[in-house]
């Protein structure tokens, strides 16, 4: 069986005349996402499958590892890759490479370390060193991937652009764009080819220090240079640039750069089109490249709807936006809570409760449950009517669905402050202790600040809190000397220990 799971890529075989007995009747990935992309269906596919003893083509099982990686299907792949390796499949460094990815994203930073560590030494190649060091990039590992970085050098190992770019990617997202230009520069002492990438990190870094003129001259160098042409993601970041700087004019150019690129027609070139277009304020070139990804995609994918009526909505073409979530609604496959959102949110910054209400019923008649994004909507809705005890509603219902990638979720500080400032200034004790109560199931830690607007709430509503002393030092929270004073009036004695 071992022999059949060495098969190499060039040696690809024809999955529909191989025997039904020893593998499956479809491809691999075919047969894990047959009931849709959902991790736990997968994985209950993948059960199904390992449980079955039957082999697969080295090939097919490479290519299905690319498909769950695209998806973000993390766990199911690495589980893939584990049961292959057991199988008797024998790995390459790329493949390897790729495994060491499996683990940082399933498992974390620390077990990639100890997968990385573990491997032989022959596996320790550029490929290995480079997948470790885009894992700390990832996760904004600024030291250790700086660290990592130079023993690559020392050891001189093969350095390519995609190790040059994670580390300047690292630096744009760390806000730390001077740093890029010099990486630019040594890239082309050591002779390695800036790729379409490279010169879209460059570009980008130079526009957050404000060099938009540097920023033309990184293009013109690139069409000089010839080796590498402009492609549609060049334009789209050029007319970024350009929108954020108020530049329509230049921006609708390399727009019109971008859509002439698009020659395979990729529907993320027409995504960008269509959200930089809004930005720039052009309904109608928003119209005209919407109809011409409808069709290019006949199908029209829900993510292309979501972008297009958000940007509707942004650009207030209210009725358009309804006009397109009429159209989504009456063809779609899966109703996405995502896309009902926007026109929830909409409705309710338009002062049109009761056109969010009857949307949010129909959605759930569709299947399609509230989630965290839906209760957020009307916190902020309920917020700015003054009816703190109905955003409050809302904010326990956010935190008990939690986000859709199982992160808990977590109120953003503007609404965690004013809503203590609200239960501050009317003196509502129990109010601002339900508060602490839901904030306590979404954050490890509620902090000083909040603890302090909570003693304050207190002492404005003349009450006592005897246990308040007791509640500061298992949260480990450090008082100002307001908050000290305050905290020894709501909580004159410390509770003696038991």
């Amino acid at each position: 069986m071992a022999s059949s799971f060495m098969q190499q890529f060039g040696k690809k075989k024809l999955i529909g005349k191989r025997s039904s007995k020893k593998y499956l009747g479809e491809a691999l990935y075919k047969n894990l996402l047959k009931d849709g992309g959902e991790e736990h269906r997968v994985r209950g596919n993948l059960n199904q499958y390992i449980k079955s003893h039957k082999s697969a083509y080295k090939w097919e099982v490479g290519h299905t590892l690319k498909v769950l990686r695209r998806r973000k299907l993390y766990g199911p792949a690495l589980k893939l890759s584990e049961t292959m390796e057991k199988r008797g499949m024998n790995k390459t460094v790329s493949d390897k490479a790729v495994h060491l990815d499996l683990v940082a994203k399933s498992s974390g930073i620390t077990a990639a370390e100890a997968y990385f560590i573990n491997l032989g030494e022959s596996a320790k190649t550029h490929h290995t060193y480079g997948a470790l060091l885009n894992c700390y990039c990832k996760e904004l590992m600024i030291e250790k991937a700086q660290g990592l970085f130079e023993k690559m050098k020392e050891l001189n190992l093969e350095l390519s652009s995609l190790s040059y770019n994670s580390i300047m990617d690292l630096y744009s997202k760390c806000k730390m764009p001077q740093m890029v230009p010099a990486l630019i520069q040594e890239m082309k002492a050591r002779d390695i080819m800036l790729d379409t990438f490279s010169y879209n990190l460059w570009m980008r870094a130079l526009a957050a220090t404000g060099d938009i003129s540097g920023v033309e001259r990184v293009i013109d160098e690139m069409k000089r240079d010839g080796r590498v042409a402009p492609d549609w993601t060049t334009y789209s970041n050029l007319a970024s640039i350009y929108v954020k700087f108020g530049s329509f004019d230049k921006a609708d150019k390399a727009l019109k750069e971008l859509e002439n690129k698009n020659s395979d027609r990729d529907l993320s070139a027409y995504q960008f089109l269509i959200t930089l277009y809004g930005q720039t304020g052009n309904l109608l070139e928003v119209y005209r490249i919407w109809r011409s990804l409808k069709l290019a995609f006949p199908k029209t994918a829900n993510i292309s709807y979501l972008n297009m009526i958000q940007v509707l909505v942004n650009l207030k073409d209210l009725p358009g936006a309804e006009k397109c979530f009429k159209e989504w609604s009456s063809s779609c496959s899966t109703y996405d809570i995502r896309i009902v959102n926007v026109l929830i949110g909409a409705y309710l910054r338009e002062g049109l409760p009761e056109k969010a209400k009857e949307l949010k019923a129909q959605a759930q008649k569709k299947g399609a449950k509230s989630n965290a994004k839906t209760y957020e909507l009307y916190i902020d809705y309920y917020m700015s009517k003054g009816n703190m005890s109905s955003a409050l509603d809302c904010l326990e219902n956010a935190i008990s669905v939690g986000r859709g990638n199982g992160e808990k979720f977590t109120p953003p500080r503007p609404i965690v402050m004013k809503m203590m400032q609200h239960f501050e200034e009317n003196k509502d004790v129990d109010g601002a202790e339900r508060f602490m109560e839901a904030l306590k199931k979404s954050k490890d830690e509620l902090g000083s600040e909040l603890l302090e607007s909570l003693i304050r709430t207190y002492a404005s509503a003349g009450k006592k809190s005897p246990a308040m002393h007791r509640r500061i030092k298992m949260e480990r929270a450090e008082l100002s000397e307001l908050g000290r004073k305050l905290l020894n009036e709501i909580c004159p004695e410390m509770p003696k220990e038991t």
